[in-house]
């Protein structure tokens, strides 16, 4: 699939085939993502919707006026609203002031994170409809938000990324392993909230097999690992979404060059991969 880049001068402007991949324009295009975003955290997966967003039938929150979101439009659907077909919201550090917070702080202490000097982001309701679950669409979105981070010289990246279900002790390997290899240095970690900590040290390190770990990570996870990630300490339930967070960071210097020729403007001609299936979404962040 050919990527082309429409127009510098926007932060995310890409064309792949009938793909678009730009940010949201206007009120019916956020509202479209939304729907998106219920349709699979809701209706496909098991989070609990407010009444009000039942009876809208979109996922929203205080959240998403402050946000930039990510669209992948199907111009065989439609140009805006009708053809978003993916999605992904952004935050920055200024609309997080406006706002008065990060989503991530009601599940960590993300204070290392905020006296990062320089840009941050914060990344989340990530999701794909059912039919476009490659990893195609994958790597195009992550093409995204590369074109972003460079465009607003962002320095440091974050979010909450989920794992299936509220028992943490069912995913004991993954959790233990990204513990023990991909813990964030003290400077850039961030800390579940203490009335929400699960440990995530249920193994000892002799115990794990990081082959058979990486396999139970969600597809989104191993791609920020990929990218030089890093969690933070501590996971956390979230019943509304019936998920175990994790929260990760990505310094955007420490990318690693494979991802930087594939994800940036200087490989206008690059391709993205074929016929590998994704997960289906992650509401909170970077799943």
């Amino acid at each position: 699939m050919a990527i082309a880049h429409l127009d510098n001068a926007k932060p995310v402007d890409i064309r792949a085939g009938d793909l678009h991949l730009r940010l949201a324009e206007t009120r019916q295009e956020v509202e479209a993502a939304q729907a998106l975003r219920y349709a699979v955290f809701y209706e496909e997966m098991s989070a609990e919707p407010t009444p009000e967003m039942a009876a809208a039938r979109r996922d929203f929150d205080s959240f998403d006026a402050y946000c930039d979101h990510l669209l992948v439009i199907d111009s065989q659907r439609g140009d805006g609203a009708a053809g978003v077909v993916g999605t992904y919201r952004l935050m920055r550090r200024a609309m997080a002031a406006l706002r008065g917070q990060f989503y991530s702080v009601d599940e960590y202490d993300v204070s290392n994170i905020l006296a990062y000097p320089g840009e941050i982001l914060e990344l989340g309701r990530s999701c794909v409809g059912r039919d476009y679950r490659s990893r195609a669409v994958m790597q195009l979105m992550w093409r995204g938000i590369a074109d972003y981070v460079m465009h607003y010289e962002i320095a440091l990246m974050f979010g909450c990324a989920s794992l299936p279900g509220i028992d943490p002790t069912r995913h004991a390997l993954a959790l233990s392993y990204l513990y023990h290899h991909h813990l964030a240095p003290v400077p850039l970690r961030a800390r579940a909230l203490p009335g929400r900590y699960v440990d995530m040290r249920m193994l000892p390190p002799e115990e794990i097999d990081p082959r058979a770990a990486i396999a139970l990570l969600p597809p989104l996870i191993k791609g920020y690992l990929r990218l030089g990630g890093f969690v933070g300490d501590g996971a956390v339930v979230d019943p509304q979404f019936h998920t175990t967070d994790v929260c990760i960071v990505v310094k955007t210097d420490w990318v690693t060059s494979r991802y930087y020729r594939h994800y940036t403007r200087d490989d206008p001609g690059g391709r993205a991969g074929r016929n590998a299936s994704g997960r289906a979404a992650d509401r909170s962040g970077v799943g």
